[in-house]
């Protein structure tokens, strides 16, 4: 079995793990319908609209 040739100091260790913890951004997009912000490939909680189709029933909002 293979034994590290020196010790790894703690710097070295951590600035190796320090890239992992990075995440991506998620997709945000326009609705084509309402024009507002949501999550691709997902339903529109303002209108309910996917891919021009009416998926959920959206109630108004009251004033």
């Amino acid at each position: 079995m293979a034994t590290p040739k020196g010790k790894v100091s703690k710097a070295r260790r951590n600035s190796r793990r320090s890239a992992n913890w990075k995440l991506s951004t998620p997709g945000i997009v326009k609705c084509p319908r309402c024009a507002k912000m949501k999550l691709s490939h997902r339903v529109c909680k303002y209108c309910g609209y996917y891919d021009g189709q009416e998926i959920i029933k959206v109630e108004a909002e009251a004033k």
